[in-house]
């Protein structure tokens, strides 16, 4: 594999691409640290119709302006990253039932195949992600991070982003302990 990142693409999903967006989706919910990065399942996203990734795949298309899917293809044209941008307006409640203050984007669904990381994939599909939220008007973007993933919440940090302070509370374990997750937010440049 060439760690030259001029031989990917990096660009927002089209609708008619749903297949392959399930696909990756699929892959990513079997990384060894997906119960801390998703909230769903490999088994919970297999059983969805494809209705589903349909309407998922439209709503986060190239063409869409409340949502952003953006991949990174290898030279062989295998999608092998993602990342999704969405809009929260403000005087909304986000998905966590947190009132939405301002305008902002949220970024979801971070993803990059283990064969493909430490090379810079994942900064890039940040930088365009970010790119599209700004040219959305938003004030800032937030994301959620699982306090255990620590190799998420680094580079996040090294990306600009920062705690708010704002924790989500999440299930509580059968041992009894309390999970949560953590906000961390970039301010519009």
């Amino acid at each position: 594999m060439s760690n030259d990142l001029d031989h990917y693409v990096v660009r927002s999903i089209s609708a008619d691409e749903w297949p392959a967006a399930k696909a990756l989706r699929l892959v990513a919910l079997q990384d060894p640290i997906a119960h801390l990065a998703f909230l769903e399942t490999y088994e919970q996203a297999a059983a969805r119709p494809d209705s589903f990734w349909q309407e998922r795949a439209a709503g986060a298309a190239k063409d869409a302006t409340g949502a952003q899917q953006i991949v990174a293809e290898a030279p062989d044209g295998t999608w092998v990253g993602s990342l999704t941008v969405l809009v929260e307006e403000a005087g909304t409640t986000d998905w966590a039932g947190f009132p939405v203050e301002r305008r902002q984007g949220h970024v979801v669904g971070v993803f990059v195949r283990a064969d493909h990381r430490g090379i810079g994939l994942t900064e890039v599909l940040f930088d365009a992600g970010l790119e599209w939220a700004w040219n959305m008007g938003v004030e800032r973007v937030r994301l959620i991070v699982h306090e255990d993933n620590e190799r998420a919440r680094n580079f996040y940090r090294k990306a600009g982003f920062v705690p708010s302070g704002v924790t989500v509370p999440l299930k509580e374990g059968e041992d009894g302990s309390a999970e949560s997750e953590l906000e961390y937010v970039l301010e519009r440049p």
